[in-house]
């Protein structure tokens, strides 16, 4: 071999040997934290197929479990390290914005109307979206006909407003071995969730558009008012349990009503039960069947490089009927009214009706800086008033003057 083919060959051979690590500095990671204890159903395909229509990157998903998911998507940003996408809680994305941490993601008016009615608000503040909805939970009333008829009230008749569920929760108390209606108050999350219900069947609000607080109104006055009322026909120490663990009291016949999402009817059919579920009962200030609105969000945070494509995959996996299939996949109520899919599930299922129905008035959890202050503050109001300590009018003044700090 001559000296100049040595030298080609020997190019050639460190050409051949580069190109892989080439190729691979060339690819850029997009990571993406899932929340669950598995990956989402559908996202490795559809990883796999925005991964081909956008050459040059590649999507790196991690499964973080629901107890650790949040506290590790808020520390790497905090230190600076930040993964590219992650699912949190919709309401921690003002605080993740007012702290520089995450981008908008902004949606043009046609995105905004294929969603139900105040989904987009749930991750909007300042008139910006900071995420991409993911999951949605909606919450109806669900009853014990069999309680309902032993207490001498129509099996197939549910309260339609405030009144007659109080009505119906004493009449059952009395007449049976069941408490009526089983009451959300421990010092946990959903305790706050729960009242919101009450909020938001009265027209009520915790914090409107502009950032003022707008608790201490007679709207809400109303829903403390009609909790307090209901209390003596609760179950028993009601600060003792949150929502699941009231769910199951009501799957044991142990209290006739609950507010529920609609995996409840899934147990209540394995457990052989005799139920029905309707829409949220309504105060008097209702414009229509209402429910709290929560959602989670795919958030993309500052600083990876990759925030432009981490937008163009969030919007991907959550579009259309790829997100309907993720929904159905884990039992959430859909994101939009996406047909002919929503009838064909409410045909099929009649249930799912009241889980679509509080979505026109429902409203959405309010957006806070500090969330775990708003959270604590909430359960704080309810449990005063459940157990007697504070009226309502008091609490609720408490409450609104305190909120203020968090906002």
């Amino acid at each position: 071999m001559n000296k100049t083919s040595l030298t080609l060959a020997v190019s050639l051979l460190a050409l051949a040997s580069a190109t892989p690590a080439t190729v691979a500095q060339d690819v850029q990671e997009i990571t993406f934290i899932n929340c669950g204890d598995e990956l989402t159903a559908g996202y490795a395909e559809y990883f796999a197929e925005w991964e081909a229509e956008n050459p040059g990157f590649k999507v790196a998903p991690e499964v973080v479990g629901w107890g650790q998911c949040q506290d590790k998507v808020t520390t790497l940003a905090a230190a600076g390290t930040p993964v590219a996408l992650a699912y949190v809680g919709s309401r921690t994305l003002k605080q993740f914005a007012m702290n520089d941490l995450i981008v908008p993601v902004p949606m043009t008016d046609e995105e905004k109307a294929e969603y139900y009615n105040y989904v987009p608000d749930t991750v909007t503040f300042d008139g910006t979206q900071w995420g991409v909805p993911v999951a949605f939970s909606t919450k109806a009333l669900y009853w014990n006909k069999d309680l309902f008829e032993e207490a001498g009230l129509d099996p197939e008749t549910p309260p339609k407003t405030w009144e007659e569920k109080i009505a119906f929760a004493k009449q059952i108390t009395e007449n049976t071995d069941a408490a009526g209606y089983g009451l959300v108050a421990k010092t946990f999350d959903n305790t706050m969730h729960q009242f919101l219900h009450w909020v938001y069947t009265n027209n009520g609000s915790v914090i409107d558009a502009e950032g003022n607080i707008t608790l201490n109104s007679p709207q809400v006055l109303a829903a403390l008012e009609a909790l307090k009322e209901i209390t003596p026909y609760s179950e028993e120490g009601p600060t003792a349990y949150e929502q699941n663990e009231v769910r199951a009291i009501w799957l044991d016949g142990g209290v006739a009503m609950i507010e529920a999402s609609p995996g409840a009817a899934i147990l209540a059919e394995e457990a052989g039960m005799n139920w029905g579920v309707a829409d949220l009962p309504l105060g008097p200030d209702a414009q229509g069947p209402g429910t709290l609105l929560i959602t989670d969000a795919l958030a993309v945070f500052k600083g990876s490089g990759v925030e432009e494509q981490a937008i163009s995959l969030a919007k991907y996996i959550t579009s259309g009927e790829r997100q309907w299939a993720a929904e159905m996949a884990q039992g959430l109520t859909p994101l939009r009214p996406l047909e002919p899919q929503t009838s064909e599930l409410v045909a099929e299922k009649p249930y799912w009706q009241p889980f679509l129905d509080g979505i026109e008035f429902g409203g959405p959890e309010p957006l806070f800086t500090d969330y775990i202050g708003l959270q604590n503050v909430m359960i704080e109001m309810v449990q005063s008033v459940v157990t007697g300590q504070a009226e309502p009018q008091e609490a609720l003044e408490r409450a609104a003057g305190e909120l203020e700090q968090y906002k």
